[in-house]
């Protein structure tokens, strides 16, 4: 094979990859909710993790609501074992963005666990969680603390 056609194959090759990656992460799109804000916390559906079209379940979705100053998000590890996170980062209070079983500060770089342990930093503190209860397929986060 000459060089030239070595060059195209090789090009044409990485560029499908790209496309097929793109195409493949584009799947799993990012749910978001707002949950049902009440007295002490947020209630959402535990069917929000469900993946519709599909087998199978999210391993997070993200709760978006007015009233709170940065997203929560919540990660599910089994039926009745979930984490909620605060998704503001520990270090300079950039709000967080998730990625698979990370969350990741788009300003300064400092990754987090989906159990909210710093996994690198800047940041040097653990994300702050909340108190998770399960009951009849409903979610309840605990927000007293805010």
């Amino acid at each position: 094979m000459d060089r030239r056609k070595f060059i195209k194959n090789s090009c044409t090759a990485c560029l499908s990859a790209v496309v097929v990656t793109g195409l493949l992460s584009s799947c799993t799109a990012t749910r978001y909710t707002s949950g049902t804000l009440g007295k002490d916390g947020l209630t959402i559906d535990a069917n929000e993790f469900i993946q519709k079209g599909k087998q199978g379940y999210r391993s997070f979705i993200i709760i978006r609501n007015e009233s709170l100053q940065y997203p929560i998000c919540v990660y599910r590890f089994s039926v009745n074992n979930y984490s909620a996170l605060w998704m503001r980062c520990t270090h300079q209070g950039t709000e967080l963005q998730a990625s698979g079983d990370r969350l990741h500060c788009p300003a300064h770089g400092s990754e987090f666990d989906n159990k909210g342990a710093v996994k690198t930093g800047p940041a040097d503190k653990m994300l702050r969680g909340f108190p998770v209860t399960v009951s009849n397929n409903q979610i309840f986060i605990d927000l007293k603390a805010i």
